[in-house]
């Protein structure tokens, strides 16, 4: 089924472009690329991203302006927490098989409302909202719980890195595909973006 991956940039290459696109928008030097009449007409025949990014759906979170990327660079998942349920582990199997991608990166924020949600859940001995809410808590309890047995002191932005970190276990061990990939050179990288600073740090 994977034996015939499209080719594309290789996990290092891609997590080096990635560092160069966040660096100039950190130092406000972006480049702001592939972004005209030109670059939109040549995708509609196609698209080859070169990294798959689950984060948050939180509105300070845009990925391809902290990457400084454009259309069609990267293959971008967002969703409240950048958790991994059974549609995200899918798109990320697509973009893996099927566009080539070597590079999965879960990236978390500073002051996450998902994750604070489910410190807050926690805290409240396990009340539950009655909303569909209580599903993306549920995603993050386990995080949140491991970052509590690692003590109590900044408990929210410790359980948002283990978030980060625990999710792209789940993806990396995903069966019956992603978990083959590794041979093949697909790499499943945790990161935390700074929301003042504006730079992604690679966990």
């Amino acid at each position: 089924m994977s034996d015939e991956r499209p080719a594309n940039l290789s996990a290092t290459e891609a997590l080096q472009e990635l560092t160069r696109g966040n660096r100039r928008f950190v130092e406000g030097v972006a480049e702001h690329p592939h972004g005209d009449a030109e670059r939109r007409i040549e995708l509609a025949k196609g698209q080859r991203p070169f990294a798959t990014i689950i984060t948050c759906a939180d509105s300070r979170v845009p990925v391809e302006l902290v990457f400084d990327q454009g259309l069609g660079d990267v293959f971008v998942i967002r969703v409240a927490g950048n958790i991994a349920d059974d549609a995200i582990l899918g798109s990320v199997e697509y973009a893996s098989l099927h566009l080539g991608v070597n590079l999965v990166v879960v990236m978390g924020h500073r002051s996450c409302g998902a994750v604070g949600a489910a410190v807050d859940y926690l805290d409240a001995g396990g009340t539950a909202t009655g909303t569909h809410i209580d599903a993306l808590i549920n995603a993050i309890r386990p995080a949140v719980q491991a970052a509590q047995r690692q003590g109590s002191e900044d408990l929210p932005e410790r359980s948002i890195h283990m978030n980060a970190t625990m999710v792209a276990d789940q993806i990396r061990t995903s069966e019956p595909v992603l978990a083959g990939l590794a041979s093949q050179g697909v790499t499943i990288q945790p990161a935390y973006y700074d929301l003042e600073s504006g730079e992604v740090s690679w966990l």
